[in-house]
């Protein structure tokens, strides 16, 4: 019985890891590159930002809204990569977050900043709707009537 309880717990453990994954800004270039008709809601976001925190279930529901739809949402925390086993991965769990979810592993992130939006300070809650037609980029955080008519109004 001890070792079933224990092999349980592993993949417990390793489920919510493998649900929190590292992303460089690189990765996320191929993987806009790749998205053909896909439209992408990226939400710049971290653990220890209240506004944040708040936004994130209207990602939860406009990601629900479209699962038939060429839309992904796409959550990449900008926590320390130091804080992705002590924080990050229990606040996804305890916040039952289902969408993708990455932490930005980036040796300069000022560099990293600048290349998603030039004109990006760094603040957040920061949002980039990005199709292969277009690329629009929000620094404030959303309301749930706020996204979904953003989204209807990019496609």
């Amino acid at each position: 019985m001890r070792i079933f309880f224990t092999i349980c717990l592993l993949l417990i453990t390793y489920s919510v890891n493998a649900q929190v994954k590292l992303l460089t800004i690189d990765d996320l270039d191929k993987r806009l590159a790749n998205g053909k008709d896909t439209t992408y809601v990226i939400n710049f976001w971290a653990t220890w930002c209240a506004p944040c925190v708040a936004e994130l279930p209207n990602f939860e529901k406009l990601r629900l809204a479209n699962l038939k739809n060429p839309v992904k949402v796409l959550l990449v925390s900008l926590d320390f990569k130091s804080k992705l086993k002590k924080e990050v991965i229990p606040f996804v769990q305890k916040n039952n977050i289902n969408a993708e979810i990455f932490l930005l592993n980036a040796p300069d992130r000022q560099a990293d900043i600048q290349r998603i939006d030039d004109h990006w300070s760094g603040a957040i809650p920061a949002t980039l709707f990005v199709n292969r037609k277009k690329r629009r980029f929000y620094e404030k955080d959303f309301t749930e009537e706020e996204l979904k008519n953003t989204l209807l109004n990019f496609k």
